[in-house]
């Protein structure tokens, strides 16, 4: 089951911002779909742990994580921001490129996003989100299952995401665009 669609209009950024802050939504390509509620603990914990690595390893380099909520637009060419009609809040978003970061999140695909699936979001993050990851550019993707206790990781060659390679949350993983950077996954009970 997939995440309620706000309604059956085509909807660009511009509509997005005039939403109250209460209703939170992703865009993809026009449609708005409802966010889930408040993440479990649990994805809570996984989230935030990820997210401090990464910082921790990234202290210094000239790319930074950014954790939600926290828009990633994702334009289909130049379009001004008002056109955009793909906006989305990954939970971990790591961007190389200064110049895509302004005060409104992130315009253009991070380097890196790592989702950390809940049972209410897992079908839109493992199909919808996949799918315009792959087509805006977005160089890794990491599924994160805390329940299952894997992680999948999707690496962008020639424009495609090629197989995945599926891990468990054991020992560490690291990651093929910032290889210096590794997930310890210890924290996993």
């Amino acid at each position: 089951m997939g995440l309620p669609q706000r309604d059956f209009e085509y909807h660009t950024y511009a509509d997005y911002c005039r939403w109250p802050e209460d209703a939170r939504y992703e865009l993809i390509d026009g449609i708005a779909y409802a966010m889930s509620p408040a993440p479990t603990t649990r994805h809570q914990d996984v989230t935030g742990e990820i997210f401090t690595q990464l910082k921790n390893a990234l202290r210094g380099a000239p790319c930074h994580p950014y954790i939600a909520p926290f828009d990633v637009r994702l334009p289909h060419a130049n379009e001004a921001d008002d056109d955009v009609d793909t906006v989305v809040q990954p939970d971990i978003s790591v961007v190389y490129d200064p110049s895509k970061i302004d005060d409104k999140g992130c315009r253009g695909a991070p380097d890196w996003i790592i989702e950390v699936l809940s049972p209410s979001t897992a079908g839109h993050d493992m199909i919808k989100k996949k799918t315009i990851y792959e087509r805006s550019g977005v160089r890794e993707y990491w599924l994160v299952h805390p329940v299952d206790k894997v992680v999948t990781v999707f690496v962008l060659e020639n424009g495609a995401y090629g197989k995945p390679i599926t891990q468990e949350l054991i020992g560490t993983t690291a990651s093929s665009v910032l290889p210096n950077v590794v997930i310890e996954w210890s924290f996993v009970g």
